[in-house]
């Protein structure tokens, strides 16, 4: 048996390996870099965009990118056969059947599936799923990827995650594990001539109070009820679109439907997302499904007062106090309501203040440090099985 706090040889698992890729993609890629100085670590990826001291980048092929869970077996196979030999552990942040380590960031697909479904609707949702190829690839690599091994832990990022988890597949219970998103803590205060300057450099315009939105699927995370809120909002507050969408070109026809075209920017996606928390004023996330929302941990570091969906629709709420840490939303669909909380806040003072201490006080028990920490036992673990 290896002795605790050797040197590992680490396989790590991503399609994307790049920053503007997502949470999942960020969670990752901090690990990496927190752990690359003490363990040999090599990144299996089709999309790479990063380049860290002691880490080894194998690129994997892409035969196919549509349909995409032909990519996804491939993927898997391809990966499966990489890392086969060679490594302590193999750490996937993918939907595959192999790994000693699976960290899920999504609901599974079995839950989207199935939950809540009895009688012919069932039945109906089975013969669906028996007559589409995509479905049955992803639910045959979901379940050998939670399937019980000896040695396997399979990592959750939230206790919301962990509840529909345990639903889907109480039998792999044993195996889990709570390790959350982290966060490099800035320095604070951020300084006027800071925030004026990022303000610049994204083409913002200086007078105006600053909305902060941060997603790359821009439905999914609220968007359409924000633009509508935006509206019921006074003509001095503007809106920062940060992230790359698909629904880019329908998101701008509604801002312009809607009358804002001067008053929302679309960014795009940053690689370093600092500036976009400099310029500013509140993070505004009304997302309609996230197992945590790493974006909400980051604003809150950087001192932002976080406006944020209750914990049905978003785990890092189930942490979070309301009126304490966060103005928590009990449906982020109602923009009547949004519009509501997002007056008050740009119009109480002391509330951002108290909301920007409180909150920036809570991100301390999630620097990457001590999440990394985490990570490094679980991977010992593993290896001394």
């Amino acid at each position: 048996m290896n002795q605790p706090g050797r040197r590992l040889r680490i396989a790590v698992l991503n399609r994307v390996f790049s920053p503007t890729g997502g949470g999942a993609e960020r969670y990752s890629i901090a690990l990496v870099e927190q752990l690359a100085s003490r363990h040999d670590i090599h990144v299996f990826a089709q999309q790479i965009d990063h380049v860290w001291p002691g880490v080894t980048y194998h690129q994997i092929s892409t035969l196919l990118t549509k349909p995409r869970w032909f990519n996804q077996l491939w993927f898997a196979t391809a990966t499966w056969w990489a890392t086969r030999k060679g490594f302590d552990v193999v750490h996937s942040h993918e939907n595959t059947w192999h790994g000693d380590v699976q960290t899920v960031h999504v609901l599974p697909v079995k839950h989207n599936l199935f939950n809540g479904r009895k009688g012919w609707q069932l039945a109906f949702r089975w013969v669906k799923v028996l007559t589409s190829p995509r479905l049955l690839v992803y639910l045959w690599l979901e379940h050998m990827r939670y399937t019980v091994r000896a040695g396997r832990r399979v990592v959750v990022i939230s206790q919301t995650l962990q509840t529909f988890f345990s639903a889907s597949y109480p039998k792999s219970m044993p195996m889990i594990s709570l390790i959350t998103p982290g966060i490099d803590l800035p320095l604070l205060p951020i300084s006027i001539s800071m925030k004026h300057d990022a303000i610049k450099q994204l083409g913002l315009p200086h007078d105006k109070t600053c909305l902060l939105f941060v997603a790359n699927d821009f439905r999914k995370k609220g968007l359409t009820t924000l633009i509508k809120a935006m509206q019921l909002l006074s003509d001095d507050v503007v809106l920062i679109v940060v992230g790359f969408s698909k629904q880019l070109t329908i998101f701008q026809q509604q801002v312009e439907s809607a009358g804002l075209s001067k008053r929302v920017f679309f960014i795009g996606p940053l690689k370093e997302v600092t500036p976009a928390y400099h310029a500013a004023d509140c993070l505004v996330h009304p997302t309609l499904e996230d197992t945590f929302a790493m974006v909400v941990l980051e604003a809150m570091a950087h001192g932002l007062p976080a406006v944020v969906s209750s914990a049905q629709y978003c785990g890092i709420s189930s942490l979070l106090k309301n009126e304490i840490t966060a103005l928590i939303l009990d449906d982020p669909r109602n923009e009547h309501i949004l519009a509501e909380v997002l007056t008050r806040l740009l119009a109480d003072k002391l509330l951002r203040k108290n909301l920007s201490e409180s909150g920036r006080n809570f991100t301390h028990q999630f620097e990457w440090v001590e999440i990394a920490s985490k990570q490094e036992q679980l991977y010992q673990s593993v290896k001394n099985r």
